[in-house]
């Protein structure tokens, strides 16, 4: 993955190799409904939740989000199947329905810990359009803030 120095250097850096690893508690264990990783760097990542917290309706557009054992980047829990198709410059999305992973109780990265936890009576993930145009005003914001300095 390209990576950039400058003004983008944190908006468009790649997660680290071990939060793009799978995740600690892929097997079988958790709760809820299956679910891939999205990471980000966190900076981009804490804009994003903001984002997505700040969003209009009543249902909460972000789920469960896991901050590595570093505070370098940010999980977004998102449905199975959405690392087939993801290509976010700038972030990884790990596929783990194959191997089981259920929005877990426990981090799903070694050494994490919940930023947003699961909510255990809805087990609902992010939406991966939604998470891709949060992460890009994300990036967006970053730029303009790194600019003006």
């Amino acid at each position: 993955m390209k990576t950039s120095d400058g003004p983008w250097a944190t908006a468009r850096r790649a997660p680290s190799a071990e939060a793009s690893e799978s995740p600690a508690s892929a097997s079988g264990g958790g709760h809820g409904v299956p679910c891939d990783l999205v990471t980000v760097p966190a900076r981009q990542g804490l804009e994003a939740v903001d984002i997505l917290r700040r969003g209009s309706g009543e249902a909460p557009a972000v789920g469960p989000v896991v901050l590595d054992g570093t505070c370098d980047n940010l999980g977004f829990l998102v449905p199975p199947g959405t690392a087939a198709g993801w290509d976010m410059p700038g972030s990884a999305c790990t596929e783990t329905a194959g191997r089981g992973l259920r929005v877990p109780a426990e981090p799903p990265l070694t050494g994490g810990a919940w930023l947003l936890p699961p909510d255990a009576g809805t087990g609902e993930v992010t939406d991966p359009a939604v998470l891709r145009e949060a992460l890009g005003e994300a990036a967006r914001l970053i730029e303009a803030a790194d600019g003006h300095r």
